[in-house]
């Protein structure tokens, strides 16, 4: 009896938990059930199901999702190159589907959405309560087809709506998309992802900059969404020795607590770098951008990062459907977790603070780099020099790229030029002359063809000048003219070059 009685204590706590289990299980099933019988219009378990599992997934986090069978064959359909897309990547922002990156040349990008969209309608039908998969896989489609978009603008109170219809085609995708001297011995390469060959067109890019005699290197990782980890890690070992700690992963399994090495000495470890980053380098981005911050291998310039430091897996399902699940943190060299907080905010608070710092408590452990500087977790990476954001383009802008005012205007100028080569070069620093030529009459044309007001302040009105002189140059002088105003007249690589000087004194070790 004694021994019965002890047998069942001990079980008890186990056997207790595991009726716990099961007893929410039943609730769960009664609660479907009831749905299924009483609900005023009829549903079927599947979509129930579905429906359940996904709010179970956001629960958890705000990186972890649910794919359907069908949803994963439509994506394969996409990878293969059987449907085609519109070159936007969407990321959930206080509720409303938010444009996260725009693919360069892409149909998107031709028609003037930017980064920060909202997505309010897709062929006239509301994508609100849609995931961004389904969102994504409801804008591809065959090539040559069209879909049209209904976007917001600015703030959510009072926004600004603008319609654009896409026509989805192919358009090249390189994780690089610029390479070129930004002066006599600085590099300029541009990463747009993490995707792909991106370690392969980094080193091939990087080796191509040192034979144009590069000596230092700017490196964008502005707007990068992020990809795979592996490449990240491959890339991180072109600027390190061998044997460098990338970054770790830790999780609730052993095999995910895993440290990232370099596994080669990087043939541009010795190059002077300054990194740009900005509220959408997240990912994969953010975990390179950190090592070589904690490592004081690059001055980080910009602005205030994402702030996704969670990896996850894919799980696959007897159904045919499958799971992304976050099994793991990522972790700086120093042990920085740069991920903003998610536990105990919806998930709509959560994603409308990309780019701000973390909540006070997150931020209160510090840091060192190999050399001593303070550094904190919590929120995304902050730079090491902070630059201000940039004049932010209004809706009548897009309105304008999509009917197609901004190519009439710099088209027209653009064939007064002369074609020579001095007169090339006068034009990529001819700034009062872009803004008398250019502003005007594409404002005018704004405000006949749209019905706007259209008065930009000054920030505006010369940002305008740049993209409108950057288009009149390729016009008149070909692409090449366009990628040398583009990185000879961006705010940012200017300041990036400004700082190569003081590398040494901003990176140097400090006493602890």
């Amino acid at each position: 009896m004694v021994v019965a009685l002890t047998l069942l204590l001990s079980a008890g706590p186990a056997a207790a938990q595991q009726r716990a289990a099961y007893e929410e299980l039943q609730t769960l099933s009664g609660v479907l059930n009831h749905i299924r019988l009483n609900y005023v219009d009829s549903v079927g378990y599947g979509q129930l199901v579905q429906a359940a599992i996904r709010g179970v997934l956001r629960a958890l986090d705000p990186h972890s999702y649910f794919v359907s069978r069908i949803e994963w064959e439509q994506r394969n359909a996409l990878e293969r190159g059987e449907l085609v897309g519109v070159g936007i990547a969407l990321e959930e922002v206080d509720g409303a589907a938010t444009v996260l990156h725009v693919v360069p040349s892409s149909p998107a990008a031709k028609a003037g959405v930017l980064p920060g969209d909202r997505l309010v309608a897709l062929n006239d039908t509301a994508v609100a309560g849609l995931d961004m998969e389904a969102i994504a896989l409801r804008l591809a489609g065959e090539k040559g087809s069209k879909v049209r978009l209904l976007l917001e603008r600015g703030a959510r109170l009072e926004p600004d709506t603008l319609a654009v219809t896409l026509k989805r085609n192919r358009y090249e995708v390189r994780s690089v998309s610029l390479v070129r001297m930004a002066d006599s011995t600085t590099g300029y390469l541009r990463l747009e992802d993490f995707l792909g060959d991106a370690s392969q067109e980094v080193h091939d890019a990087l080796n191509r900059l040192r034979g144009m005699r590069a000596r230092q290197i700017v490196l964008d990782l502005r707007g990068n969404p992020g990809g795979s980890v592996v490449a990240s890690v491959e890339v991180a070992a072109e600027f390190f020795p061998k044997n460098t700690v990338v970054f770790r992963t830790k999780g609730r399994k052993r095999d995910v607590d895993t440290t990232y090495r370099t596994k080669r000495d990087g043939d541009f470890a010795r190059f002077p770098l300054v990194v740009l980053i900005d509220e959408r380098s997240a990912s994969a981005a953010e975990a390179l951008a950190g090592s070589l911050q904690d490592h004081d291998r690059a001055l980080i310039l910009g602005r205030r990062s994402f702030g996704k430091a969670l990896m996850q897996s894919l799980f696959f399902l007897p159904s045919g459907d499958n799971v992304w699940l976050t099994i793991g943190y990522v972790l700086t060299p120093s042990g920085r977790f740069v991920q903003r907080r998610y536990g105990g905010l919806a998930y709509e608070q959560y994603l409308s603070f990309a780019g701000r710092s973390g909540a006070a408590e997150d931020t209160l452990a510090l840091f060192r780099t190999d050399n001593g500087r303070e550094m904190r977790g919590g929120g995304g990476i902050v730079p090491d020099v902070a630059l201000p954001e940039r004049a932010p383009l209004p809706v009548w802008w897009s309105a304008a790229a999509d009917s197609g005012f901004d190519d009439a205007v710099a088209d027209s100028v653009a064939h007064t030029l002369p074609v020579g080569v001095a007169a090339r070069a006068a034009w990529m620093t001819a700034s009062e002359e872009w803004r008398a030529r250019l502003v005007p009459p594409f404002l005018e044309r704004v405000r006949g063809g749209l019905g706007v007001a259209a008065r930009p302040d000054s920030a505006l009105e010369r940002r305008l000048a740049r993209i409108l002189a950057a288009r009149a140059a390729e016009v008149r002088w070909g692409p090449d003219a366009r990628e040398e105003f583009v990185v000879r007249n961006d705010p940012a690589i200017r300041a990036a070059l400004a700082q190569f000087p003081r590398l040494t004194e901003l990176l140097a070790p400090r006493p602890h």
